[in-house]
């Protein structure tokens, strides 16, 4: 019975949530994977011709951007702050220590629940494949109150959940509306190859320059919205006729061109669900939510319906991941180390078949959507435990937690080239151990736990492997998906200079690798891992040396020992 009962806990997640979202059960089947392809990788035109040579300028704006929004919120979030805590002087002392110990004392470990299937396909028709008749594009100065002009603000046809005044903002050029009217037409008609083809059609239009009425008062980010408009409506028609690995691409590149638009990191999260990638969707979802209240939005029904598709997410992603288990641990402070020890106890009462190696991650707090609120100062948090079956799997996170540039994997000869079976077992220890487990990690934590770039650098050193094995198509997806990600961080979190400097580095290498430019140079990522794997050299030496000393001493004793023992006995 005991073993039982471990079973059924061990896909269990630990939280303080009486107010629970409803769930979901089985999802689709896998579909097949993107084929090999012998050229270069592929760049968008509208990509290449707007961003190629302004990406870091872009950039720049966008980092300048993300701060002065996230300004203005944050303000608004400490004066709500205020007066809670105006409000919560008048109260008695002792009533906020026992909610203190009341949530010390909260290590119920509680069964998951289910999201039907339904639910979610409700979520998707509502928030993903909503198309409505009336053709009117946005090119808004989002967050007009804050006198700032979000100019990624994206192209989107006006639904039901926002209907602003379009009426003083730029037109679209004429023969780029009509063939986004006559896709538009095709896909209300359930045509979606036609569509497509349509879509794309329009996509060349709009790489040609001819997005707005007046072309060459047009900016950058201008066009930009425009071709993540039309990269966005490709997502839609690609998941429509069941094609989620030719969907990708295309989400990914909605994103890199508009950041701010929820619905391109929602449908990026529908995409990742059908290939049954249930960790990115999950972080997709979280991103969705954030910037759907980032942008000012305050649609609770919106906002409920895209924490329902998070929460279904992390539930599938827990469910299917067998090397580990999870337990989330709600908290209100840092916690001690002598906390951090009674959480690991806690862990291995309720899941005994995942102590061989125990990981609690005190990086950085994790925020669930059973009890996300964005506007609270700061939400609900949550300690996250990872307890894995075989040691190996999880002990990269230690040098994750430990080591400013880590090499997370292993190699004897740091200044040597790495052969083909290296190469290979490499990319199979990156993808299939370390990947996973870390967008799992990311998939309910907004801000980096490790540094700025976690999770980013270990994919674009993933693509660095795809690229040496001449996988050029899964190189392709990789790196897409590494600059959206790139792309979306400034309005996740504050970053430093040398954090931004960081950023413009690694998108423009990444660009570059893209367009096949400059690839007698050395990009970014793989100067870094050089670096981590030098230091992880000298850790090695460290260790060596310090394991020879220990012995010696160990000898010597032992030496001194018998020499004692012998004049003794004559």
């Amino acid at each position: 019975m005991e073993s039982e009962s471990n079973r059924n806990l061990e896909s269990t997640v630990k939280r303080v949530c009486h107010e629970q979202l409803v769930p979901k059960a089985n999802t689709s089947k896998k579909m097949s994977a993107l084929a090999n392809s012998p050229n270069r990788l592929e760049v968008p035109p509208e990509i290449k011709k707007h961003c190629g040579d302004k990406q870091v300028e872009i950039t720049t704006e966008r980092i300048k951007i993300a701060k002065s929004v996230k300004e203005k919120q944050n303000n608004d979030v400490e004066k709500v702050a205020i007066k809670r805590k105006a409000e919560g002087d008048e109260k008695p002392a002792a009533k906020k220590a026992a909610k203190i110990i009341e949530l010390d004392n909260q290590l119920i470990t509680m069964p998951l629940p289910h999201i039907p299937l339904k639910s979610i396909v409700d979520v998707e028709m509502k928030l993903v494949y909503i198309d409505e008749e009336d053709v009117s594009f946005e090119f808004t100065e989002s967050f007009m109150s804050t006198g700032i002009r979000a100019t990624c603000q994206t192209a989107e046809i006006l639904d039901p959940w926002s209907v602003p005044n379009f009426s003083s903002l730029p037109q679209i050029d004429k023969w780029l509306q009509v063939a986004l009217k006559d896709a538009s037409s095709c896909y209300r008609q359930k045509k979606y190859a036609v569509a497509a083809g349509q879509f794309r059609t329009a996509l060349e239009i709009c790489s040609k320059g001819a997005a707005l009425g007046k072309p060459f008062e047009a900016t950058a980010e201008d066009i930009a919205s425009v071709a993540s408009f039309i990269e966005t409506k490709l997502v839609t028609c690609y998941l429509r006729m069941r094609k989620p690995d030719i969907a990708l691409n295309h989400a990914h590149r909605s994103i890199i061109l508009n950041p701010t638009y929820f619905r391109n990191h929602l449908r990026q999260a529908t995409v990742f669900r059908c290939l049954e990638r249930y960790s990115e969707a999950a972080r997709s979802a979280m991103i969705a939510d954030y910037i759907f209240w980032l942008s000012g939005e305050r649609e609770q029904c919106v906002s409920k319906l895209i924490k329902l598709y998070w929460q279904a997410m992390i539930e599938e992603a827990i469910t299917r991941a067998e090397p580990f288990s999870v337990m989330y641990t709600p908290c209100v402070a840092k916690i001690r180390a002598d906390k951090a020890e009674k959480v690991k106890e806690v862990f291995t009462k309720y899941h005994p078949a995942y102590v061989e190696y125990i990981y609690t991650d005190l990086q950085g707090y994790h925020v669930l959507p059973q009890t996300a609120n964005w506007s609270s100062f700061p939400p609900q948090q949550y300690l996250l435990t990872l307890g894995f079956k075989n040691k190996e799997d999880g002990k990269f996170l230690e040098k994750l937690a430990s080591r400013k540039l880590p090499t997370l994997t292993e190699h004897k000869t740091p200044f040597g080239l790495m052969t083909r079976e290296d190469n290979v077992r490499h990319m199979e220890t990156v993808g299939k151990r370390i990947l996973p487990i870390l967008d799992f990690i990311r998939g309910t934590q907004l801000k980096g736990s490790f540094c700025v770039c976690s999770g980013v650098m270990e994919r674009l050193q993933y693509a660095s492997l795809l690229s040496r094995l001449q996988r050029v198509k899964e190189e392709a997806q990789v790196i897409n998906q590494a600059m959206a990600e790139l792309a979306t961080i400034p309005y996740l979190q504050d970053i430093s200079q040398q954090e931004a400097e960081l950023l413009q580095s690694l998108m423009a290498d990444a660009m570059d690798t893209l367009e096949g430019r400059n690839s007698n140079q050395e990009r970014v990522w793989n100067t870094i891992q050089k670096v981590g794997r030098i230091e992880n050299f000298l850790y090695q030496l460290e260790d060596s040396f310090l394991k020879t000393k220990k012995l010696r001493s160990a000898r010597r004793q032992k030496t001194k020992m018998k020499k004692l023992q012998t004049q003794q006995q004559s």
